[in-house]
């Protein structure tokens, strides 16, 4: 799905996002990854749901955001509380969805000049038969 294109490409923009992959400012990513606004993005090691541990929260909150937007692949998934809850002590809201609504929620939030830090799991075992 390509997304619409907007005045913010001074910032890291959501571009595009498929199954197999996100688009971010026309560069092509095919693993799990953190984006915020004004910071390249960075691969995050989570290649699927669940391997996620509360490590990883700890270390997005290093980033000071305001908010988490969760995409979790295909489906909305929900993380369990107790993973998030250094960053719910620190007033760090996390909201879990599906991918493409963490990407489209992403861009809306950051082209309102909101701190948010997207943290999209890019799945590759999703679907395939175990």
């Amino acid at each position: 799905m390509k997304l619409h294109a907007s005045d913010t490409q001074k910032y890291q923009t959501v571009t595009g996002y498929d199954e197999t992959g996100v688009e971010i400012n026309a560069q092509r990513y095919n693993y799990s990854l953190i984006v915020l606004p004004e910071i390249p993005p960075r691969a995050w090691d989570a290649p699927t749901f669940e391997s996620i541990t509360a490590e990883h929260f700890v270390t997005i909150g290093d980033d000071n955001p305001d908010v988490v937007i969760l995409g979790t692949g295909a489906r909305q998934r929900f993380i369990h509380p107790r993973l998030t809850a250094a960053l719910t002590m620190r007033r760090i809201g996390v909201e879990c969805m599906d991918s493409q609504a963490a990407c489209r929620t992403y861009n809306i939030l950051m082209g309102e000049g909101r701190k948010v830090t997207l943290a999209l799991i890019i799945d590759h075992t999703e679907g395939k038969p175990a």
